[in-house]
């Protein structure tokens, strides 16, 4: 089906561990997902050409990983209608503070869904969930994950 993969687009490549949480945690779901390192302020070129293309390439989701200033998740929103799911970086003299609040703090009209620092789980979860949208198997799955923490979904 078109549109059930997940882009994990990162910073840089430190911010690797943090990707393959969310990478396992798509894996268990059986979403396929695929991993970038791209930085919105070294490479703007090849985060635009990326984010125009990451719906014909398939993809359904993005979950944009990033520190400090944390541009990336907002400039892929802005180039794409997919849905962004920023997951802010721990990292620098704020540890993390302020990459929440320049994914937080998008301008109206470009929206970028936001967990919280480090949170690569929960933005994966978030994939899974947007997904499940059209996906009803992929919803089942998700009931089933969820009645582990003693949700009772049905």
């Amino acid at each position: 089906m078109s549109g059930m993969k997940v882009a994990l687009v990162m910073g840089s490549k430190s911010d690797k561990e943090l990707a393959d949480k969310a990478e396992a945690l798509l894996k268990e779901f059986g979403v396929d997902c695929e991993s970038f390192v791209i930085s919105a302020h070294r490479n703007p070129n090849k985060i635009r050409k990326f984010a125009r293309a990451a719906e014909e390439n398939g993809f359904g989701v993005i979950v944009a990983m990033a520190g400090l200033a944390a541009h990336l998740p907002g400039v892929v929103a802005s180039l794409t209608v997919l849905p962004v799911i920023g997951v802010p970086v721990e990292s620098g003299p704020l540890c993390g503070e302020d990459a929440l609040l320049s994914i937080v703090q998008m301008p109206p009209g470009i929206p970028v869904a936001t967990v919280g620092i480090g949170n690569a789980r929960n933005a994966a979860l978030l994939a899974v969930q947007i997904l499940s949208v059209h996906n009803l198997k992929l919803r089942e799955k998700m009931k089933e994950y969820r009645k582990q923490y003693g949700d009772d979904l049905d």
